[in-house]
């Protein structure tokens, strides 16, 4: 099926907006592929290190080129609920590629952080730059060239986007990744959200407060609410990435394991030893990509994405922009309601049809390009299923159901819960920033009101502590963009704000910084750029300053008259207590280097 015509002019349009970069990119992935993997170009020497410690059966087979070796890419640690579930997961690989014929080896671990853990904390200003650690740190471990494949073990906020960054990079190896899934349904978010709200007002204890969200984030697997963690493995999924059905499966569970089961034998099928080779750089194409967003957009997915999904596809050759961005989300409807966006969580979402029924939707719509490349290798089409354990253990599946579940949850196309996506790209005389409206009530979407200006949330939060925000007003939260700091998540502002709403205020926050896919009721311009720190005219905001912020048209502007915005100069603002504690000195180079958040904030070079 041809997808609708602002999908393919969208497509087309960044089709040759990359012509050049793509064909370069695609130049490199020959290269690597006429290379070829692996052990037969290495020496003697290099060979016995690589494969010393496996078996000799192992090693003879290795040693003549018989058998595909996957590299497994791990983000295991056991702090993180959502990373935990991979422990086992690499004797799981191997012993399912030593069944199907192959070898599976450890190629390296990169670290993997967690911003619920680090929000309000120092340490979340090296949040953003993971991504960039994360693609390295993968690289390392693919650069020994022992491997066929990769297989990427991988969930939360920048650990995706870093994985992809690093398997695109190496495009010339088939790439599989593989999930953990969602912990079980815990305390509803909006009872959590409530709980929040009245320790912020001093009606509750910490005592309190640490009951209920240990009641909501209570075990193994990503957290339940529909953030960054579940917006990448919807991307994953959606991308073709995934085996079919296997993003929002629970740990430790027998569907899951045969899952990862299945995976593996996978990567094992798709490399160049086999009839199906399937190397990840010619899979993701400017097709892909516009899919993702399309189901970023229907899902109303993380904010995260409008940076992450920039330098996914540049490390393709690819060049997507906020413009590609905000001209999709007018054309792709809101067909699911998960929090932030609604009650219910991922679990529900995936009982309602999951992503099954939601990309069957959106293909019969016409909104997602269904002739690409998959790791499965049928097209999209084998994407609109449901996975199910088999009677023999493995996995089964069905086509995806035709009604949903719980429409509230999961609608069908003609009753989208609104007609455009959840994301929108502002621009005015403020410059440019990305706004998720899907959790934001229509008559919130124009603020017009007073600037209150503050330099970090520590600032705001203390203001609205001593009772000195009474009134409408737009919060503007200035340098903290990628170069100022990192771009940290501001997390901490969420409560203060929406109790501000709630009193009747009406009330928006304009910031440099990020929010990230918890960003919800209270209107909130993010990733501004220019960056204040970079000469930005969010900067020039002073006290006082009317600034309108229009949703519905895409507009964000201070209403000063552009002559005396011009003339106004940006306040010198001391950063040193970003630079150095919890690792922050390590990360100068990174500040120095980065890009504007546009541009897909990075550090590597376009």
């Amino acid at each position: 099926m041809t997808a609708a015509p602002t999908i393919e002019a969208v497509t087309n349009r960044i089709r040759e907006r990359s012509r050049a970069s793509r064909e370069a990119y695609l130049a490199r992935v020959d290269a690597g592929e006429r290379r070829g993997a692996n052990r037969a170009v290495l020496g003697c020497g290099n060979l016995a290190h690589g494969f010393a410690v496996c078996s000799p059966a192992e090693k003879a087979m290795l040693a003549e080129n018989r058998v595909p070796n996957l590299g497994i890419i791990t983000s295991y640690n056991d702090m993180l609920s959502a990373h935990q579930p991979f422990e086992t997961y690499p004797a799981l690989i191997r012993e399912a590629a030593r069944q199907a014929g192959g070898v599976a080896q450890v190629a390296g671990g990169v670290p993997a952080m967690c911003d619920g853990v680090t929000q309000g904390q120092p340490g979340m200003e090296l949040s953003l730059f993971s991504r960039d650690v994360i693609a390295m740190s993968a690289a390392v471990g693919l650069s020994h060239n022992m491997f066929d494949a990769a297989v990427f073990l991988g969930v939360c906020d920048k650990i995706v986007p870093g994985l992809v960054i690093a398997a695109l990079t190496f495009g010339h190896l088939p790439a599989v990744f593989v999930p953990a899934g969602p912990m079980t349904s815990g305390l509803p978010n909006d009872e959590k959200a409530k709980v929040r709200q009245l320790y912020a007002e001093g009606k509750i204890g910490r005592a309190e407060l640490l009951e209920a969200e240990s009641k909501s984030y209570h075990g193994p697997g990503t957290c339940t609410f529909y953030g960054t963690a579940n917006s990448n493995q919807m991307l994953m999924e959606i991308m073709g990435l995934h085996t079919p059905g296997a993003s929002f499966v629970n740990p430790n569970t027998p569907l899951r394991d045969a899952l990862t089961r299945e995976a593996t034998k996978r990567a094992l099928a798709i490399t160049a030893l086999g009839n199906e080779f399937t190397p990840v750089g010619r899979m993701i194409d400017e097709r892909s990509v516009v899919n993702g967003v399309v189901g970023l957009h229907a899902t109303g997915g993380s904010t995260n994405h409008t940076i992450h999904l920039i330098a996914m596809a540049a490390a393709a050759g690819i060049k997507l922009t906020w413009g590609d961005i905000s001209d999709l989300a007018d054309a792709v409807p809101l067909l699911a309601r998960v929090y932030p966006n609604g009650l219910a969580d991922v679990n529900h979402f995936q009982a309602a049809g999951g992503m099954g029924f939601l990309i069957r939707e959106l293909l019969d719509g016409g909104l997602l390009h269904e002739d690409v490349q998959t790791i499965w290798g049928e097209g999209l089409r084998g994407y609109a299923v449901e996975a199910r354990l088999g009677a023999d253990g493995t996995v089964a599946r069905e086509a995806a159901p035709l009604e949903s579940g719980d429409p509230k949850v999961l609608a069908k196309l003609p009753q989208a819960f609104q007609p455009s996506g959840g994301l929108k790209v502002l621009e005015g005389n403020l410059g440019r920033g990305v706004i998720k409206t899907s959790a934001v009530k229509p008559d919130r979407h124009l603020i017009e009101a007073p600037a209150v200006v503050f330099h970090d949330q520590e600032e705001l939060n203390a203001a609205f502590k001593e009772g000195r925000l009474t009134g409408d007003l737009v919060a503007v939260v200035r340098f903290q963009g990628p170069k100022a700091n990192g771009m940290p998540e501001l997390h901490k502002l969420t409560v203060a704000l929406g109790i501000l709403q709630d009193r009747g205020f009406r009330v928006a926050l304009v910031t440099d910084g990020r929010m990230s896919g918890a960003s919800g009721k209270v209107p909130a311009a993010i990733h501004i750029t220019p960056e204040a720190l970079d000469g930005g005219s969010i900067g020039k905001i002073r006290d006082g300053d009317m600034i309108r912020l229009d949703a519905e048209n895409g507009t964000l502007d201070v209403l000063v008259d552009e002559s005396e915005l011009l003339v106004r100069e940006i306040p010198t603002v001391s950063l040193a207590h970003n630079q150095f504690g919890m690792g922050r000195e390590l990360f100068s180079g990174f500040r120095a280097l980065v890009g504007r958040a546009d541009e897909g904030a990075s550090a590597f070079a376009a």
